[in-house]
């Protein structure tokens, strides 16, 4: 059956301005966590429980220059516009409007950067969808508040957002207040700017931490609101389904608990107040948590607009674990599913998870959605075209293609959707291993991993297959 979207469908690309932006100390930026995990954001090697974290910014850290969209934003931005995107989601870089994160005024030059960005877009009508907090705590809060265990980032935050929010107010419809915020308790560094190591980090301290974001979050929401209140305000979160392994219900019983774990901060985001089954956990585990005067109203009177969330897999479990492999290259954990090929870093393939997802979201909020990451990172090689270099990855395309039309499923289902955008719609440094040949992008850049190459941009095959998918709002997926 072939299925159309609907005509206000936005669809686009999405970045998060570490991993692409460069220009780590040009006008006045300072740095973040991203600076200094010349690997990744996750452990550096298999046993490991921390990322490599260096004292200093090193030559080995791709995401230092990214792929200097700081001074080609205007070719990016044509070339998504070529393309034909709706929406664009890139990322504010918090150190680069408040370089310490702490300061009482902001770094005007950063500020004026995002504003030739934003006008850029504006130019060719498409869209900004941007993250607030992307993985790019400013590392100066790391090291003198320990991140978000600290409760004093509640406030830093806010005059960020304030910031923004009034600066951008006419330019920018709809924000995203953290990227991904349940990797906190799996990447608390990367995701929450976290220093204390993951083995020294008490289960009270993290969901603490867990605490200060979300009320952050709702306090983001409020003051976004009072400040336009047309802005459409999102949290984004990981979705990653579980299936049981077996029809055993202890089984079932683990699916529950996982899905809980990622459940809690859309509950709280959407609902405005922590769901009994983590109160339990709480009490199990001997947790009690702060609050603060006002936090329980905030929570409750200032919940979010939509709910965002990335989607790349699905995983297994088990009530007993350690007899099955554990899946590879997934930040949440998780069992390999036998019924499911995996991508070349490990990362199953699951369209029909995606309609699930979209589905059990809508089913539980009632609140329209948006799926803001999705697709495949491999290892791209360039070749001869007929118009120059390219690169034939239809697997890329068979991959968004099948993602895809599980997208339109869950529109048949019901499901409101704003839109989709693919992650890393021009390659760029990947988050959990800083490799730039982990690529997803519809448009190749001449980088390589170890720094060399020139920067140079050139469209793959999936450049023009997107480009066919958004103008035919989507029939061309059925062909």
């Amino acid at each position: 059956m072939t299925y159309t979207f609907p005509k206000d469908f936005l669809w686009g690309g999405a970045t998060a301005a570490n991993q692409f932006e460069g220009a780590y100390n040009i006008d006045g930026k300072g740095l973040s966590v991203q600076d200094v995990t010349p690997q990744g954001g996750i452990p550096a090697k298999p046993g490991d429980r921390n990322p490599l974290i260096t004292e200093v910014p090193t030559e080995d850290n791709l995401k230092l220059e990214g792929i200097d969209f700081y001074h080609r934003y205007k070719e990016d931005i044509a070339l998504f516009a070529e393309m034909g995107f709706k929406v664009f989601r890139l990322s504010i870089a918090w150190s680069r409007i408040f370089p310490n994160g702490d300061e009482l005024e902001p770094n005007e030059a950063g500020l004026a950067f995002y504003d030739k960005v934003f006008d850029e877009l504006d130019k060719y009508g498409i869209e900004p969808l941007v993250t607030l907090s992307h993985y790019e705590t400013p590392l100066h809060l790391t090291r003198k508040y320990n991140g978000w265990a600290s409760r004093d980032l509640i406030g830093f935050y806010e005059r960020y957002v304030r910031t923004v929010f009034t600066r951008y107010k006419d330019k920018v419809k709809y924000w995203l207040t953290f990227n991904e915020v349940n990797s906190v308790l799996h990447a608390p560094f990367m995701s929450g700017g976290i220093a204390t190591p993951v083995e020294e980090l008490s289960k009270q301290d993290l969901y603490q931490a867990v605490h200060h974001e979300l009320v952050a979050s709702a306090l983001a929401t409020k003051v976004a609101h009072e400040i336009n209140p047309d802005f459409m305000v999102g949290c984004m979160v990981i979705a990653m389904p579980a299936y049981p392994m077996s029809a055993n219900p202890l089984d079932q019983l683990a699916v529950r608990d996982f899905e809980n774990q990622n459940y809690l901060f859309s509950d709280i985001h959407a609902r405005g107040k922590y769901p009994n089954y983590i109160k339990r956990f709480f009490k199990e585990n001997d947790i009690e948590i702060d609050f603060a005067e006002g936090d329980a109203e905030l929570l409750a009177e200032h919940t979010v607009d939509f709910i965002s969330f990335s989607y790349y897999m699905s995983v297994a479990q088990a009530h007993n674990p350690e007899a099955y492999e554990t899946g590879k290259g997934n930040i949440l954990g998780g069992i390999s599913n036998p019924f499911l090929e995996a991508s070349e870093w490990g990362w199953q393939i699951d369209p029909v998870g995606l309609r699930l997802v979209l589905n059990d979201f809508y089913d539980r909020y009632q609140l329209p959605l948006f799926i803001v990451e999705n697709g495949l990172g491999a290892k791209d090689v360039l070749v001869d075209g007929p118009d120059g270099p390219t690169v034939e990855d239809d697997y890329r395309i068979d991959y968004l293609q099948k993602h895809l039309v599980q997208v339109g499923e869950a529109l048949q289902d019901g499901v409101e959707l704003l839109g989709y955008t693919t992650w890393g719609c021009i390659d760029l440094v990947s988050a959990s291993t800083a490799q730039l040949s982990k690529r997803y992008g519809f448009i190749y850049v001449d980088r390589n991993d170890d720094g060399t190459g020139t920067l140079a941009r050139y469209k793959k095959k999936s450049f023009n297959w997107y480009k066919e998918v958004i103008a035919t709002d989507g029939a061309s997926l059925y062909k």
